[in-house]
């Protein structure tokens, strides 16, 4: 009897290995995505030259490192041609770029068991996602695809790993909860401006390590079809974080509140990008928008000369909608504001339960105090760390419009083709400036600075202060993929003493080791304090309770 059902359980279990052995062939079979086939492969051939130390070249196209730490990249041609110059010549950050993410992936999910699994189940996921995928943008990414390293070619091939990093920002709308996308933008114009131009501000929170977020590119393209335009990128990102182009149209994102999505669509940074390169006017930005269909929700924040003013174009997978202010100003944070989206009940439970409501009111608080504003006013916003009514509500809150986190701060004057972009760390260095009229107009033979040094915003003071070097110190232990084996709790409240989070920190590291009287008296501490979500704000209400009924 025991034999008899040995063999049954080991034919079971046989049967199951197979299953599953069919069903990852099957997922990496259907994963597959064919790769561009371009007319030409010459490209391929053509070397890097170095005309000057510190600058490189490809026949017009160039690429060099400024003072300002930034990289600099100009291309131009076609959309294969461009991508394979864009690797060539920052090939160097292409592959760095790519260990840093893995890399980062790996302490996030650091079983391999679970990382293989998590590998199949993007595969799965992103199955068709090269359908929704342009062809230019498709021979652009193949391009520069053969920059990559084929040292995660067990993960997939080199095409299709860069095609599915241009989901990255999609991704982390998943990590909204863990407080990596917290993004805020504003812009004023007409009456709301000093000169009645328009100015447009925003911080782009997206943080997924400081790593990640170390060798930004400021790119200029030049395509053969549509419109120059600059953007800010990193290695091997094509897509569309923040951008102007030379019809003075700018483009920033601010992640909504998204249900789990089901299949794969057009990642949001290949819309922005199509929106950059081919739209002048707010209705033109539209109509690029509600072609695409996105499986996550976004708002898209839209400059425009033409147009004298700003709008929001906010989409989910399922809907689209457009707001205007109905004033010469307008606030984006992580929340929808048109009548049918914001009305959902997922944007309602959304702004009960995050920060968003919260930086949204504080903007609106920090542009009506400044009066008209500017570009130095805007740049003060996007570094300010106090809460409504000027509140001092602890360093690096999510609740804050400058939250230390910023993989960059940018500030937009399309009327003038002017655009600041923030220096390290995070929007607190120096915003260097760069006229696009004349980066565009520029031949490089020599190395030299390409940004407009008189119009640069200097570093902000708090750089010098014993307070940044106490938060630097915070948030090394800030997030939950950042280890916290040496974690002391004192330490942590003394680095930032207003901060709820330094106290949930300090709660949940006495709470493990069994401190239950310590562990009370931080989370009661930290419940006093301005707390940036429900989530935390439950979290600490429930470990509270558990330390509470441990001392009894």
């Amino acid at each position: 009897m025991l034999k008899k059902l040995a063999k049954i359980l080991a034919w079971m279990v046989g049967v199951l290995v197979l299953v599953i052995i069919i069903l990852l062939v099957y997922v990496r079979s259907v994963a597959t995505v064919d790769t561009p086939v371009p007319t030409s492969l010459a490209i391929l051939d053509v070397k890097v030259e170095q005309p000057d130390s510190g600058l490189y070249t490809i026949g017009n196209n160039w690429f060099r490192k400024s003072e300002s730490g930034l990289y600099e990249l100009y291309v131009e041609g076609t959309p294969f041609e461009r991508g394979v110059i864009n690797g060539k010549l920052t090939h160097d950050l292409v592959q760095y770029q790519e260990e840093v993410f893995t890399g980062q992936l790996h302490q996030l999910v650091p079983s391999d068991f679970y990382l293989n699994i998590l590998k199949y189940f993007v595969g799965w996921f992103n199955r068709d996602l090269d359908k929704h995928v342009s062809d230019e943008y498709k021979f652009e990414i193949y391009g520069i695809s053969q920059a990559a390293s084929h040292e995660f070619d067990d993960i997939a091939p080199p095409y299709q790993r860069i095609l599915n990093y241009h989901a990255a920002h999609d991704i982390g709308h998943a990590l909204q909860n863990m407080s990596l996308v917290g993004c805020t933008s504003f812009a004023s114009w007409d009456s709301q401006s000093e000169d009645s131009t328009l100015i447009i501000g925003r911080n782009f929170d997206f943080y997924v390590g400081d790593d990640f977020a170390r060798d930004k590119i400021i790119a200029f393209y030049n395509p053969d079809k549509g419109y120059k335009f600059m953007m800010v990128t990193f290695g091997g990102m094509t897509g569309v974080l923040s951008g102007m182009n030379t019809a003075g149209l700018t483009v920033t994102l601010n992640a909504a509140k998204s249900d789990i999505p089901s299949a794969s669509a057009t990642p949001v940074s290949l819309v922005a990008r199509e929106i950059l390169q081919y739209a002048s006017t707010i209705k033109e930005a539209y109509a690029i928008a509600e072609k695409h269909k996105m499986f996550v929700a976004e708002s898209f924040l839209i400059g425009s000369a033409k147009d004298g003013r700003a709008a929001l174009i906010e989409k989910t997978p399922d809907g689209i909608d457009f707001y205007e202010s109905g004033g010469d100003q307008i606030i984006s944070t992580n929340h929808f504001q048109g009548k049918v989206l914001g009305q959902t009940e997922l944007n309602k439970e959304h702004m009960r339960t995050s920060a968003s409501p919260y930086r949204y009111k504080r903007v609106e608080e920090l542009l009506k105090e400044n009066g008209k504003n500017s570009v130095l006013k805007t740049a003060a916003i996007l570094r300010n760390q106090k809460g409504l009514g000027n509140a001092n509500i602890g360093m690096g809150n999510e609740k804050l419009v400058n939250q230390l986190v910023a993989h960059h701060g940018i500030i937009f004057q399309p009327e003038k083709q002017l655009v600041w972009i923030s220096t390290a760390p995070w929007q607190l260095g120096k915003f260097v400036c760069y006229d696009l009229n004349k980066v565009f107009a520029k031949k490089m033979t020599r190395n030299e600075e390409v940004y407009e040094a008189s119009l640069a915003i200097p570093a902000d003071s708090f750089l010098t202060t014993p307070d940044y070097k106490s938060y630097s110190k915070f948030h090394s232990y800030r997030f939950p993929f950042n280890p916290r084996a040496d974690l002391q709790p004192d330490s942590i409240v003394k680095w930032n003493p207003e901060s709820y989070h330094a106290y949930m920190l300090a709660g949940d590291y006495y709470l493990k080791h069994e401190q239950y009287k310590e562990a009370v008296a931080a989370y009661r501490q930290g419940l006093t304090k301005e707390v940036a979500t429900l989530q935390e704000k439950e979290h600490m209400e429930r470990n509270l309770k558990t330390a509470e009924e441990n001392l009894k």
